[in-house]
């Protein structure tokens, strides 16, 4: 007899059960839920506040996985992973995040993709309606991506990848440098997300320039029972960028990956993904609590 319970999430124990679980309902427009790296890269980050990860939801049929509520970041962000067959549950799930899950200055915002129907439905009862959304490209590797590397780069083997200059390179690349000052040389969270289970170090593209400086960095979560390489995080420090490193970084990925049998690669929602041949796929929608 179907006996479905709700319980916390309980970090130690449960991720490797949630992981598998998003292995299990995965699509590539995302319609059930996040794909499994999203959140594994996302736990193992030091951009995340995990401090609230006990407000979490998780709902079980008989002890197999149903529905997920979380947040990733910020901590009002609330998403939902619910598998096929059990779209009853959305009214639930919603009513749950809306008393317990964590809010900024009062507000909570829910991301729904595109073919979460149910969880749309179950958000709109309560008084929350969409108020943006974007598309996020996905590329479909029966395309070719052959972007050739410029003159004065190179790749970086893989077995001589250095920690310290990728995050230096991410600091930069993404803009601290400018908002926040120098990097401090500080590569600790480097090696702590080594340390997640499904982190392949060797899948990473690093490229460097002839003084042997990280210029972008392509990391990769690659997701065999998906086909799916998981493309994340993609950057190019400021003064090497428009130079076709990022759109070479990304070749080189589906390079090595289609062999291994990779069917398709996320991507971003800027105009660059489109440029080189990403389609669009998964849509992003942000959904807020009518003003009263």
């Amino acid at each position: 007899m179907t006996k479905i319970i709700s319980r916390n999430f309980r970090v130690l124990c449960d991720f490797m059960d949630v992981y598998q679980f998003m292995i299990d309902l995965y699509e590539r427009d995302w319609r059930n839920g996040v794909p499994a790296p999203f959140l594994e890269y996302a736990l193992s980050s030091d951009w995340m506040d995990k401090s609230l990860v006990h407000r979490w939801k998780l709902w079980e049929d008989n002890g197999r996985i149903v529905g997920l509520v979380f947040y990733e970041n910020p901590v009002n962000d609330v998403y939902f992973s619910l598998r096929p067959g059990y779209e009853k549950l959305a009214d639930e799930m919603v009513a749950y995040a809306v008393s317990f899950m964590p809010r900024v200055d009062g507000q909570l915002r829910f991301v729904i993709f595109g073919g979460q129907t149910a969880v749309k439905e179950a958000a709109a009862k309560v008084g929350f309606q969409q108020s943006s959304g974007y598309v996020e490209k996905v590329f479909d590797f029966e395309q070719s991506l052959n972007y050739p590397l410029p003159d004065g780069f190179h790749f970086v083997e893989a077995k001589k990848l250095s920690v310290e200059k990728i995050a230096e390179c991410c600091w930069k690349g993404f803009d601290h440098e400018k908002e926040e000052g120098p990097w401090n040389g500080d590569a600790e969270h480097g090696y702590y997300i080594l340390m997640a289970p499904h982190m392949h170090p060797e899948d990473a593209i690093a490229i460097e320039n002839d003084e042997g400086e990280y210029v972008c960095y392509a990391g990769m979560w690659w997701t065999p029972e998906n086909h799916l390489a998981y493309m994340e995080p993609l950057c190019t420090i400021p003064e090497y960028r428009k130079k076709g490193l990022a759109a070479a970084a990304l070749s080189a990925h589906y390079h090595r990956l289609k062999p291994l049998g990779a069917t398709h690669m996320t991507g971003g929602g800027n105009a660059f993904y489109e440029k080189i041949g990403f389609k669009p796929m998964v849509h992003w929608t942000f959904w807020e609590k009518k003003p009263n």
